[in-house]
């Protein structure tokens, strides 16, 4: 079975540099196409140079929890990075962008106003976009009924199902994750069970958002001194057999149904 990993950060520091390796083991485990998206200034370049390295996929964008250290002229140099990389087959979202209103002390009006005019941008280029949603869907949708795009993935989405239907109106799939393996996650099972599955695809939010298997609590963190494993795509099909289990459907057809879900919600990835 084929897989794809639509949304992981391989260049995150808890993966030690060597990107190589994560990329092995995914690539072991069937995972033949990884999405690997921005989230600052900072790793425009890293996230590109590492897409055309191991052949996967990228977005550029600015994360919402990383537009408070953003300069507002980081705006104008994503525009010209997206124009400059127009025809790069491997640039397939403009992501990660989005809104958190559930880090407090954030800035949410900065956010905001990040997350409307990289919208713009996307709409601009013809991009799907990448969305961080964390307890912000209802604003997210504001801002996509007033600027639509060509659609994109709703980052591990946890929302209402109003919200969820709502997203797959505008053109979105629906990303879910390590969290659906967790048995105390009801609402977001109930979810994974009862959405059409055409609205859905797996991502791994690598190196966070660990399964189950994975899960470390803070306090045995702080004892294991790094020592924990992270989250790697490699994960990813024992996390969809979470999926095909709450479905009661075949693995197979989990994993054709969402790579074909992912290939819809992104198109350049069906190039690739």
């Amino acid at each position: 079975m084929r897989w794809i990993d639509t949304h992981c950060h391989l260049d995150a520091a808890e993966f030690g540099g060597d990107a190589a390796a994560v990329v092995g083991r995914a690539r072991a485990a069937g995972v033949v196409q990884m999405v690997v998206p921005s989230v600052e200034r900072a790793n425009f370049d890293t996230v590109r140079q590492l897409a055309h390295t191991h052949e996967l996929a990228y977005a550029l964008g600015i994360h919402p929890l990383y537009v408070d250290r953003a300069d507002d002229a980081d705006i104008e140099h994503l525009a010209e990075a997206l124009e400059a990389h127009r025809g790069d087959p491997r640039l397939v979202a403009v992501g990660e962008i989005g809104l958190d209103h559930f880090v407090p002390d954030t800035d949410r009006a900065r956010q905001e106003r990040f997350y409307a005019a990289q919208l713009r941008l996307a709409r601009a280029v013809d991009l799907p976009v990448i969305l961080h949603v964390r307890r912000s869907a209802d604003t997210l949708l504001k801002h996509l009924r007033r600027t639509p795009v060509p659609g994109g993935i709703a980052h591990a989405f946890n929302g209402s199902d109003q919200q969820a239907l709502a997203f797959v109106a505008l053109g979105f799939k629906l990303g879910f994750g390590g969290a659906m393996t967790f048995e105390r996650a009801l609402q977001l099972r109930r979810l994974a069970q009862t959405l059409p599955l055409e609205a859905i695809v797996l991502e791994t939010d690598a190196p966070d958002i660990p399964p189950h298997w994975l899960y470390r609590t803070a306090a045995v963190r702080r004892t294991e001194l790094g020592t924990a494993q992270p989250n790697e795509p490699s994960q990813l099909p024992r996390i969809a057999e979470t999926l095909a289990a709450l479905r009661g459907v075949s693995l197979a057809e989990i994993a054709e149904v969402t790579s074909t879900n992912a290939r819809v919600a992104l198109p350049q990835l069906a190039v690739l």
